[in-house]
């Protein structure tokens, strides 16, 4: 039997949105505290979230000023008014956020009782957090600090088709939550994501990783230029790269896309070889064609040597390499997860191969509806790390891009984003909009919490103050499929696995509890 906890604060102003709480003296109100307002009758409660505290005091601001100056000085050590623990004390503002009917929640429409008591909330106050199907664990409840033994999971098929924003400041643990997110998905064979992994942090190679789950081995696929045993070495061969892959990703002029386009109606699959190899066409100036050598030379880390195209990174191959993307779709078909290892081949070769594997997914699902057959595949999904590299206003002045097209277009057809970034504010509103579930880290910078918040699937006006204050590991949910924002706190993944993996290889990660 659980022992309701003692009353923390009651109410003593307020509108709504904005109810003001008096702290009881013995206890503690924190920024982002979720607490219980129960009415009279016991069968109805209102959640508040707390988001933030000031100083309240039964003297006058003029006495209290000079009773501080009187202490400074040392002429007031036993000066008192009133007893200590009635005379100052902690008013916290905060908002209803949902009230409970029973068991069904629903969005706050009265006040709640004047003069109520509050009390922080527990497990038992929760239980309209249910698992969902199909889930996707994330972290845990937070009151504030304090961690509540519910966990948070979202149904992955809403989550992951209708796109995921992670933003933060660094430091924050974006990679870390990403990872625990993806723990989920390994084995259920009923999503497929392709992570592009820029700093070779998910697969695990030095230490714990997503390759650590009890059921890796055979769905977890790692491609990488260094493979380790048992891997696959990512080499794509130059001839599966077509012009539209590089719109909105590699900068051209008009000149220079005009010249693309007339070198692949010349030379089909050859066009790139024949541009590095200076093969000279009517049509496209000498200039031209050089500009265009340097740029493909060094966005592909590729060059002429005694008449064959070769690799720096050792990535785009010419006889080489010809199924890695075809390979690759097929995974993700089937509901593997595919780590591509980018962290050694530069920014525009990384971008260049998750576009190339974004097309043909997305041609490929494009068929599938017309075909109406689309409802029996598997949705996938595309983790990319510092969005804005091709999702920014400037990025998308070049042209849209295979990433802005899925950001927009792809919840139609079953295929997501997951977003990973520090710069909010950069990214296009409307692409924003479309982005309905939002996974929101520490972040310091005001104008990138204002950029949150205005693009938020709840009202988080007033969460500017518990947005800039999130530790490490703190987090808070925001989401269409989700009745309010959802403070939680984040396990560390190296534990999370660990405690997954000691609980008899347990397909309930949900049932773990976090603990600090």
């Amino acid at each position: 039997m659980t022992v309701q906890l003692p009353a923390c604060g009651q109410i003593v102003a307020g509108e709504v949105g904005k109810i003001l709480i008096r702290e009881k003296s013995n206890q503690k109100i924190e920024l982002g505290d979720l607490l219980i307002v129960e009415e009279k009758d016991k069968a109805n409660t209102t959640i508040i979230q707390v988001y933030d505290l000031l100083y309240g005091s039964q003297i006058s601001k003029l006495a209290r000023e000079q009773i501080a100056g009187l202490s400074l000085e040392g002429l007031g050590e036993k000066l008192e008014i009133f007893e200590p623990h009635l005379r100052n004390y902690v008013l916290a503002q905060g908002k209803a956020v949902i009230r409970v009917s029973g068991s069904k929640p629903h969005v706050p429409k009265i006040l709640p009782d004047f003069f109520g008591s509050v009390r922080h909330v527990q497990k038992q106050d929760l239980q309209f957090l249910d698992k969902p199907s199909d889930p996707i664990y994330i972290g845990q409840v937070r009151s504030g600090s304090k961690i509540i033994d519910v966990p948070v999971s979202l149904n992955g098929n809403d989550l992951f088709t209708h796109h995921v924003l992670v933003p933060s400041t660094t430091g924050r643990g974006k990679s870390n939550l990403v990872k625990v997110m993806l723990w989920s998905t390994i084995g259920e064979n009923k999503f497929g994501i392709l992570v592009l992994d820029a700093h070779d942090e998910y697969y695990g190679r030095a230490g714990k990783g997503l390759k650590d789950h009890p059921k890796a081995r055979g769905n977890v696929l790692y491609y990488s230029v260094n493979p380790v045993p048992g891997t696959y070495t990512l080499t794509v061969n130059i001839k599966t790269l077509y012009p539209q892959h590089l719109e909105g990703v590699i900068s051209l002029s008009e000149a220079q896309e005009q010249a693309v386009a007339r070198y692949y109606s010349e030379f089909d699959d050859e066009w790139i070889e024949n541009i590095i190899l200076g093969t000279q066409i009517e049509s496209v100036k000498d200039v031209t064609l050089g500009v265009l050598q340097r740029i493909l030379r060094t966005k592909l880390s590729v060059y002429n040597q005694d008449g064959e195209v070769l690799s720096k990174n050792r990535v785009f191959s010419t006889s080489s390499g010809q199924s890695t993307i075809e390979d690759i779709v097929h995974s993700l078909e089937q509901g593997k997860l595919v780590i591509v290892d980018t962290s050694k081949v530069g920014d525009e070769a990384e971008l260049l191969i998750g576009s190339m594997i974004a097309n043909s997914m997305f041609n490929i699902y494009q068929n599938y509806k017309a075909e109406g057959t689309l409802d029996g595949k598997l949705p996938v999904s595309i983790v990319i790390e510092e969005a804005p590299r091709v999702l920014s206003s400037d990025r998308l002045v070049l042209g849209e891009n295979e990433y802005s097209k899925i950001a927009r277009e792809g919840r139609k057809f079953k295929i997501g984003l997951v977003a990973i970034t520090q710069l909010t504010s950069v990214i296009p509103r409307d692409i924003l909009t479309n982005i309905n579930t939002k996974i929101i880290l520490g972040n310091e910078m005001a104008t990138e919490r204002r950029a949150i918040v205005d693009s938020a699937a709840q009202d988080l006006s007033d969460d500017d103050r518990t947005i800039a204050s999130l530790d490490r590991g703190e987090a808070i949910v925001t989401s269409i499929f989700t009745k309010f924002a959802i403070p939680i706190q984040i396990p560390l993944f190296e534990e999370y696995a660990k405690a997954y993996s000691a609980s008899a290889h347990s397909s309930s990660p949900s049932k773990l509890q976090y603990k600090e």
